[in-house]
């Protein structure tokens, strides 16, 4: 997935690989110069950014090969030489740094190293990189945490799924051998709880959403899963006891409204 930075008026891609962030050079030079591969070649015939290019990758990459460093070394300050990003990769095995072509081609580089180009080019540009940077990742770890928390109370709607179903079980005469017709009971107490949770049948939801794939508890908040979880704990329970359909709707009803309510109040308070 493909992220966009804008730094003082100019849109600087992102892209991840191998898990890492890497950074459009070539997006921040624009900044600077429309010229961006010379400017780009510029710092990189800089010798403090050979230098830490090559710890960088000492640092980062097992498969470094520093045999050219010497000659790199002893040729930068000839106004003739001229290193671009392939042969500093093609020469040293690189991996912080890369050259692209296509729609989103270009040179990017590990973050590390774009800041340090971001040095380079201008303290103050790189100031507001970072703080545009910082703010990305600041709401991506927000999009994470959620994401998790909605797939770990997912499992656990799913988990007592199980234990509901066991009970429902209870509620099939035994002289109903159809597996079809089982199935109906299923499908009936699953209703029950959507009813009660959602106020809406899944049947219902599906034709109120026919671009939507998935189920209704697809699209449910976290808060709405953690309650459908313990509606199924409840109504197993229920069903034990021998409460009738109506009786157990009134419950559950009254359950989810009560814990939707307070669920609801916990959020308010984590403003304050």
């Amino acid at each position: 997935m493909k992220e966009v930075l804008t730094v003082q008026g100019v849109e600087i891609k992102l892209l991840q690989k191998n898990k890492q962030d890497f950074i459009s050079l070539t997006d921040m030079a624009k900044r600077f110069n429309e010229r961006t591969d010379v400017v780009i070649q510029r710092w990189l015939r800089n010798r403090n950014t050979v230098e830490f290019l090559a710890i960088w990758e000492q640092l980062n990459n097992e498969n470094f090969n520093p045999t050219h460093l010497d000659g790199i070394r002893g040729d930068i300050s000839l106004n003739s030489y001229v290193l671009s990003v392939k042969q500093w990769i093609s020469m040293t095995s690189a991996v912080g740094i890369e050259s692209r072509a296509g729609r989103y081609g270009g040179t990017y580089a590990h973050k590390d190293i774009a800041m340090e180009f971001g040095t380079w080019l201008s303290p103050v540009f790189k100031m507001y990189l970072i703080r545009e940077f910082q703010a990305l990742k600041k709401v991506q770890a927000e999009e994470s945490k959620a994401t998790l928390d909605w797939d770990v109370k997912r499992v656990f709607a799913k988990a007592n799924y199980h234990i509901h179903r066991e009970a429902v079980h209870k509620l099939i005469p035994a002289k109903l051998n159809s597996k079809k017709k089982s199935e109906v009971v299923y499908a009936n107490e699953a209703d029950l709880l959507n009813l009660a949770l959602f106020g809406i049948s899944a049947k219902d939801w599906e034709l109120e959403n026919p671009s939507l794939k998935g189920n209704i508890r697809d699209y449910a908040s976290s808060e709405q899963l953690l309650i459908m979880a313990n509606l199924e704990s409840l109504n197993a329970k229920l069903i034990e006891w021998e409460c009738d359909t109506e009786q157990r709707f009134e419950i559950l009803q009254k359950t989810a409204l009560k814990q939707l309510s307070v669920l609801s109040d916990f959020k308010g308070l984590e403003n304050f």
